[in-house]
């Protein structure tokens, strides 16, 4: 990142620090705000979170039946259990409902250190993460009630089974993060290609190794391993990668015919450009006419001339 110019001299390293902490002040005043609006919301959001495990029919819990949960299921171990499960929640809901002012503090510190192409596409593409990670989310929550039918169905009906509310609270954001981060690698691929990076025939030439490796890392990233949950994960990711390959394409066309339009517009990468070699007029004085300054008659008589 480059310096930051403030007049014409550079910020120095005292500047960026006292930024940098009035960043995160106001990043972490923003997220203990929507954390305590969390924890006001704690019942409900674990009502939503726990209701695709509280629906099994097929396995019972070592728990007591509420009713709320009527199969017993989940379970709470340990006197600071409520406490620390309560926490997390609320400081999740915290950190989602912050998102918009955090990523605009981040966005704000590096912002004077881009240059002003990179700047907006930076911009562009922060704005663009933000509801496809949601997205993913999103089919990660719908996507939960069957990972949690799959996995409790390899339980014997000889046991009961208990899911401890942190290791089922972690589950869950594990399955979040990795839907959240998988709807952002196309964008990523069209910010390279936006930053001159890669191509888009080089991405298009990869669409089958792509597809592949989408399928692969689906069935590696997902908990259950069962094909169904892989393919929830996979297509929509499949999609996302036509769709970013479509931009990319018509990003790299737009600029071939800006390019046509130049004199160097057809040369190749690695060859330099024509010379000018038409010549341009000078900006010469007009010639001196000496005759006619020896006829002139001086202005002004010259004390050493003679009488």
């Amino acid at each position: 990142m480059q310096p930051t110019r403030v007049g014409k001299g550079v910020m120095p390293l005292t500047e960026h620090l006292r930024e940098l902490r009035h960043r995160l002040v106001a990043s972490m005043l923003a997220l203990a705000i929507t954390t305590v609006v969390g924890w006001l919301l704690r019942g409900w959001l674990l009502h939503q979170l726990t209701g695709p495990a509280c629906t099994i029919t097929h396995v019972h819990g070592i728990g007591q039946p509420t009713r709320q949960c009527h199969n017993g299921l989940l379970v709470n171990t340990g006197i600071l259990s409520p406490l620390s499960l309560s926490f997390k929640v609320a400081l999740t809901a915290g950190v989602i409902l912050a998102s918009p002012v955090w990523s605009y503090q981040l966005w704000a510190f590096i912002a004077p250190g881009l240059y002003k192409r990179e700047k907006k596409y930076a911009l562009g593409f922060a704005f663009a993460a933000v509801p496809l990670f949601f997205g993913g989310s999103y089919l990660a929550y719908e996507v939960f009630p069957k990972a949690l039918q799959v996995l409790t169905s390899f339980n014997p009906s000889s046991f009961s089974l208990s899911l401890p509310g942190e290791e089922f609270l972690g589950f869950f954001l594990r399955m979040v993060l990795v839907f959240g981060l998988s709807f952002e690698m196309p964008l990523l691929m069209v910010l390279l290609n936006y930053l001159g990076i890669v191509s888009a025939d080089r991405l298009r030439s990869w669409w089958r190794q792509t597809v592949f490796l989408i399928f692969v890392f689906a069935a590696v990233a997902t908990p259950t391993g069962d094909p169904l949950t892989m393919t929830v994960l996979a297509v929509p990711i499949c999609v996302l990668y036509f769709l970013a390959l479509v931009v990319a394409t018509l990003h790299d066309r737009a600029g071939e015919r800006r390019l046509a339009g130049s004199p160097d517009g057809q040369l190749d990468d690695h060859q330099a450009s024509a010379p000018d070699l038409t010549p341009s007029a000078l900006d010469l004085p007009e010639p001196v006419n000496i005759s006619r300054l020896v006829s002139a008659q001086p202005t002004a008589a010259h004390p050493d001339d003679p009488a």
